[in-house]
């Protein structure tokens, strides 16, 4: 998780405030079937598979699962999910696509959005992401930073320039636009996006053998209330992990946590109809 000394609850205070001042309104359509993936590197866990088959079924999502050893082939998987929803011949209202993979295949994650954003059946619909890390708990991520050689990083100390991609939750959505061809897709660029990282910029994350506490806590609050809208759970989950009090394995001292939201959603997105 993302540690940081003090000034957590504030940052709370203002993702809130922010939320309010989008004066988002209307909903993204979801009304069509929606549907799920789970793309899992071979070492992942029965019940991190079983986790997420629980989310998918809270949410109401049909899903599948499907295992790969690269990113290439976690593109390939998703390519071939992609043509099935075309094939279908109707609207897709929603897909949710769950990503559990070592750190490194994360960062190559904008690959698969790209691939879903070419999915006719899905455009002017919402397409979420869940990005997993598939490492064991207890592993320090040092998150995605600027090429250096390491030694001259430890003697800097410095923290990484981006947000941790341990554990990222991505939702985007283009708005369809119109031609005399027809709808024509956005791209990724354009969207309306949220994105929830399990550690704010320049700091680090943890997890243990459960999950980051921001994937445990995500699972909570969507099923205490899945029809709720998803930017606001996003703030309830940051509030939770802010009144945490976290022991990490560098020193002994309990500090506090807080994940890092970025949204330009313009109007409420509720995953459950």
């Amino acid at each position: 998780m993302a540690f940081l000394v003090a000034g957590t609850l504030q940052v709370a205070s203002q993702v809130a405030d922010a939320q309010e001042s989008l004066g988002r309104k209307g909903k993204y359509s979801v009304k069509d079937p929606r549907v799920a993936l789970a793309l899992c590197s071979p070492e992942v866990s029965a019940s991190t598979a079983a986790l997420l088959e629980g989310v998918f079924q809270t949410l109401g999502f049909e899903s599948c699962r499907r295992q790969g050893a690269s990113v290439q082939g976690f593109r390939g998987e998703l390519t071939r999910f992609r043509e099935q929803l075309d094939a279908h011949g109707g609207s897709v209202g929603c897909a949710f696509v769950a990503l559990v993979a070592r750190p490194w295949q994360l960062r190559q994650s904008q690959q698969l959005v790209r691939e879903l954003s070419r999915c006719k059946a899905l455009w002017g619909r919402p397409k979420v992401f869940l990005l997993l890390s598939s490492a064991p708990g207890g592993h320090r991520d040092a998150g995605v930073g600027p090429a250096a050689l390491p030694w001259f990083r430890r003697w800097l100390r410095a923290p990484p320039a981006t947000p941790s991609q341990a554990d990222v939750l991505h939702v985007c959505t283009d708005v369809q636009g119109r031609s005399s061809r027809g709808p024509t897709p956005r791209s990724p660029n354009q969207a309306d996006v949220l994105m929830v990282y399990a550690a704010a910029e320049g700091c680090v994350a943890y997890r243990d053998k459960k999950g980051s506490d921001f994937i445990q806590t995500l699972v909570e609050v969507l099923r205490a209330d899945p029809k709720a809208d998803l930017l606001e759970l996003m703030t309830e989950v940051n509030r939770q992990v802010c009144e945490l009090d976290v022991l990490g394995p560098d020193c002994d001292d309990r500090r506090k946590a807080c994940l890092e939201i970025r949204s330009s959603l313009r109007r409420r997105l509720c995953l459950q109809v």
